[in-house]
């Protein structure tokens, strides 16, 4: 039981920093249009993989975060951490899986 506790306790606390409904626009914004550009603009991919639920269903949280936080070496995917922080970064992840 207070591992429940303590698990409804971390996830209400993660979202307890959610960005500003300014920020989630622009953040919207980005992806539509940033992300879009590599990945398609409907996210089901182009020179980029598709960012759908289906396709990301075995990628972590984290993962996905470090990923457009750091990009991929190799690749087209560029680092994002100068113009998005961690928390903004999960906040894009548990958008485009579809929770919360």
């Amino acid at each position: 039981m207070k591992y429940l506790i303590f698990a409804l306790a971390f996830s209400a606390s993660a979202w307890a920093d959610e960005p500003s409904q300014e920020r989630q626009q622009e953040l919207r914004n980005k992806l539509e249009h940033d992300c879009g550009s590599c990945h398609g603009l409907t996210l089901k991919g182009g020179l980029g993989p598709s960012l759908l639920p289906e396709a990301l269903a075995n990628k972590t949280d984290d993962f996905l975060v470090q990923t457009i936080l750091k990009g991929r070496a190799g690749t087209a995917m560029p680092p994002w951490e100068a113009f998005i922080t961690e928390k903004e970064a999960l906040w894009l992840v548990q958008k485009l899986l579809k929770k919360k």
